[in-house]
């Protein structure tokens, strides 16, 4: 039986080839690991593709480009906040009042802030992508206010208020929630607890006042 020879080349092992979901996943995990730690201006798409070992040009046929990459990773941050807000108010119970609700939503919110520090780092880069201007990012944030508007909707007492109304209710809310996690985030002694009850106090009692007969 003839041996090999000293000098053949060692047999490779066939590639795997990933289902494009998967890929995108993988790139999109890595990815906002690169763009918490470095920001957006700093982050390579080299280091991205190294990280997930692809070719960068891969990346760029997925993703078109640098912000196209940051804005769906943003997406995908943002829709996991929403999944996690929507759990929350689902577990209260249909019958459950409205401040229960409002509490548990609040509460959510922060509990995913502190799971996904790094997702929540790319929210914060929203602007590097002009999320005004961007279809991805804008819509999703629309879903969120929705759901928030849905959510108040269904509430004793809600039913006669103005769409428009309720709309900016839930825009405070969103930007209440987002704020009070920018500020808590040099103070490792103010807990999940502590900024629910924050926003609750402050918020609450202007949409409580909408319940009020009128």
């Amino acid at each position: 039986m003839p041996r090999p020879s000293a000098t053949s080349a060692p047999a490779r092992a066939p590639r795997v080839r990933v289902p494009r979901a998967q890929r995108e996943e993988q790139i999109l995990f890595a990815a906002e690991q690169v763009f918490a730690e470095r920001g957006f201006h700093a982050t390579s798409m080299d280091e991205v593709a190294e990280r997930v070992g692809v070719t960068k040009p891969l990346i760029y046929e997925y993703f078109g480009s640098k912000e196209g990459l940051l804005s769906a990773c943003i997406t995908r941050a943002r829709t996991q906040l929403r999944e996690a807000t929507e759990l929350s108010w689902a577990s209260v119970g249909p019958d459950a009042p409205l401040s229960e609700v409002f509490e548990a939503g609040v509460r959510a919110f922060f509990e995913f802030i502190d799971a996904h520090a790094t997702a929540f780092v790319l929210i914060q880069q929203e602007g590097a992508v002009a999320s005004q201007a961007n279809p991805l990012i804008e819509g999703i944030r629309e879903e969120q206010s929705a759901a928030t508007v849905a959510t108040f909707r269904a509430a004793p007492g809600l039913g006669a208020v103005p769409d428009e109304l309720l709309e900016g209710c839930a825009e405070v809310v969103i930007g209440a929630c987002e704020r009070v996690a920018v500020w808590r985030a040099g103070r490792p002694g103010v807990g999940v607890e502590d900024a629910t009850q924050i926003v609750v106090s402050t918020v609450w009692g202007g949409l409580a006042s909408l319940l009020a007969p009128r």
